[in-house]
């Protein structure tokens, strides 16, 4: 018997994959098409590591590495709505290479580690990312008398003329207008850049920075920091400030509940940490065990601490491009020490110095972590009980709408990002989301009523408030935001008097309780639309009376307007349309000096003259929200002075 023919398997279809497909795209063209791989997320200016914020690091970190050699004691920064503009007054870029340091990847003066030993950029990549996501970048060089000018538009080249005399002092000038064909919708937000500013500023003790008019200065570095960013009347004792070679570290102790650091590395802001911040915190606790002879518990140490650590690293290796987490293992690349060894015997030798040389301070630290001791120890049965009926809780019901991927597992930077939880009042307001999310990203907390005013109470009430400590457990911040599992928590309530309340009631809770969730940066208020303003042809969802006329305006003659009272009338094919791409969201920013219990004391406290007048000055009447005959207020009233 003959063999039997077997059928040829179906040909695949052809998707044109030829010599022709491969395509080698130039410099200008690949950051553009993937600027993710540059700057990190695009966002649109609502998160302090938004890439608007990367690309003026990115610049003004140029002006500070001058300054570092030693050159150049100022630095100029103007950014208006659209434009940025950075002037140093270092050395100038050599004339002969203007056009190539901002425009030639891989090209810079900081591969010369005898030039730049410890900087921030050494990749060569930072000034030709801004150069190329720019519809606008002008750059200009003064060198003894001379000035070379350049300007490109989206990385293009279009000026380039010949250097002429000039009378200006030697320095850098860079100026560009982020192209909103990438950050869309994009807005400096004025706290994050005066953060950006200040930072700067500490890390660089004698340098001045004139932004916007006005003049950012440090004469004691990190202690000034803390010094700004705690209440002189909260702290329990003078914050300790110690300097070294290649190192500088500054620690206090306040009355806020958590963990509080800022850390550095070659003046670049590690939001993120990293092994020089783990060190730092060891090095705490290894020290104050030693000095007092007991074997604490760390969180009883490291409870309400508020410190911060600047190291300098030569070639050092962060985990991504925009360089919030520091990877490096040891301080030069020879490997002969280690950033943990490094760190941790500084803060052994020179914290126990100083303790020795300040019993004061020595008393008062032993009294602040023995007092975190007892507080743990009184809420350790009402913990472990509190825990276990969570545990029983998530079983049986559906307060919480998880997602896939979780802030906490750091797998993709660009989904860590959007990670996102929406708290909700009620439950059709929460099934309208929960239909129209994306279920790999965005998860959904349903509550039911308004939440506990938890201010001047003790944390043990949120282990005793059943939705409190779900809400706790659901986020996984009970013992800090190392297993937050989601990058942005949004308070979506009602844009009424009610969903302010709750609004309210939720931020008392966040501050009294989890303040470094609001500090870095986690919070925020969904804006919902008002007014749904349409035709036969379009449909604009309007924020304000003011966008709702300008639409109404827009469509012409009788178009139809709908006012939404409340999330929960709104479909979930309508939130699918402004929770996505077109979401706005409010981040709620804690201004630097201001004290938290100060604030709760003020806004949520017993009634004062003063608060009953700013509400009066602050607040619409009840009416007015209901009836939409005029703009909603933008603010709550704690939210006026948070944001």
């Amino acid at each position: 018997m003959a063999d039997e023919q077997l059928p040829l398997a179906a040909a695949a279809p052809d998707h044109g994959y030829h010599e022709d497909s491969i395509r080698s795209l130039d410099w200008r063209e690949h950051i553009r098409l993937r600027p993710g791989m540059y700057i990190g997320k695009l966002g649109d200016g609502s998160s302090p590591d938004d890439g608007i914020y990367i690309l003026v690091k990115e610049v003004i970190d140029n002006s500070i590495d001058e300054h570092m050699m030693g050159f150049g004691r100022t630095i100029d920064v103007k950014i208006t709505e659209q434009r940025v503009t950075v002037r140093d007054y270092g050395r100038g870029i050599p004339l002969g290479k203007v056009v190539d340091v901002v425009s030639k990847i891989n090209t810079g003066g900081k591969y010369d580690s005898k030039v730049f030993q410890k900087s921030v950029g050494l990749n060569g990549v930072g000034t030709k990312a801004v150069n190329a996501l720019s519809t606008n970048f002008v750059v200009q060089s003064v060198r003894d008398g001379q000035m070379k000018s350049a300007e490109f538009q989206a990385g293009q080249l279009i000026s380039d003329p010949k250097p002429v005399k000039t009378s200006q002092r030697n320095g850098t000038l860079m100026s560009f207008e982020p192209d909103p064909a990438i950050f869309r919708n994009y807005r400096f937000i004025p706290d994050f850049l005066e953060s950006q500013i200040w930072n700067y500023a500490y890390l660089n003790a004698g340098l001045t920075i004139n932004f916007n008019g006005q003049k950012y200065h440090s004469e004691n570095g990190l202690r000034d920091l803390l010094e700004r960013k705690t209440d002189p009347e909260a702290i329990r004792y003078p914050v300790i400030h110690l300097k070294g070679i290649d190192i500088e570290m500054a620690l206090t102790h306040g009355n806020d509940y958590g963990e509080e650091y800022y850390s550095f590395v070659n003046g670049q802001y590690t939001t993120q940490g990293g092994t020089h911040l783990a060190a730092f915190r060891e090095g705490i606790v290894k020290t104050l065990r030693e000095f007092y002879k007991k074997e604490y518990d760390a969180t009883d140490i490291r409870a309400s601490i508020v410190g911060a650590i600047a190291i300098r690293v030569q070639e050092p290796v962060f985990e991504s491009q925009t360089k919030t987490k520091l990877g490096s293992i040891t301080m030069e690349p020879d490997g002969a020490l280690t950033v943990r060894n490094f760190v941790v015997d500084f803060v052994k030798e020179h914290l126990d110095n100083y303790l020795h040389k300040n019993p004061e301070t020595a008393e008062a630290l032993k009294k602040r972590i023995e007092q975190s001791e007892r507080e743990r120890k009184d809420m350790a049965g009402v913990k472990k009980l509190a825990n276990q009926r969570a545990k029983k809780a998530s079983l049986h019901n559906r307060k919480l709408r998880d997602c896939r991927f979780h802030f906490s597992e750091g797998k993709d930077v660009d989904k860590e990002a959007l990670t996102t939880l929406f708290i909700t009042e009620g439950d059709s307001a929460s099934g309208s989301i929960t239909k129209s999310r994306n279920v790999e990203l965005e998860a959904v907390f349903s509550l039911r009523g308004k939440p506990l005013n938890c201010f001047g109470m003790k944390k043990k009430i949120v282990y005793e408030n059943e939705e409190l400590n779900l809400l706790q457990h659901a986020l996984n911040i009970e013992e800090g935001l190392e297993g937050l599992r989601y990058n942005r928590v949004v308070i979506a309530t009602d844009a009424d008097v009610d969903g302010m309340h709750i609004r309210l009631l939720l931020l008392t809770f966040f501050l009294q309780f989890f303040p470094d969730l609001v500090r870095n940066g986690h919070v925020y208020i969904l804006e919902t639309p008002l007014f749904r303003v349409r035709n036969k042809k379009q449909t604009i969802y309007c924020y304000d009376e003011r966008e709702k006329q300008a639409a109404i305006r827009k469509l012409g003659r009788n178009p139809e307007i709908t006012r939404f009272k409340g999330l929960g009338e709104i479909s979930p094919d309508e939130f699918g349309k402004f929770i996505g791409d077109n979401i706005r969201l409010e981040p709620v920013i804690l201004q630097s000096d201001r004290s938290i219990q100060k604030l709760l004391t003020y806004y949520m406290g017993k009634n004062t003259p003063d608060r009953q007048n700013f509400i009066i000055d602050n607040l619409r009447m009840e009416k007015d929200l209901v009836a939409g005959d005029a703009p909603l207020a933008e603010e709550t009233v704690l939210e006026a002075e948070l944001a």
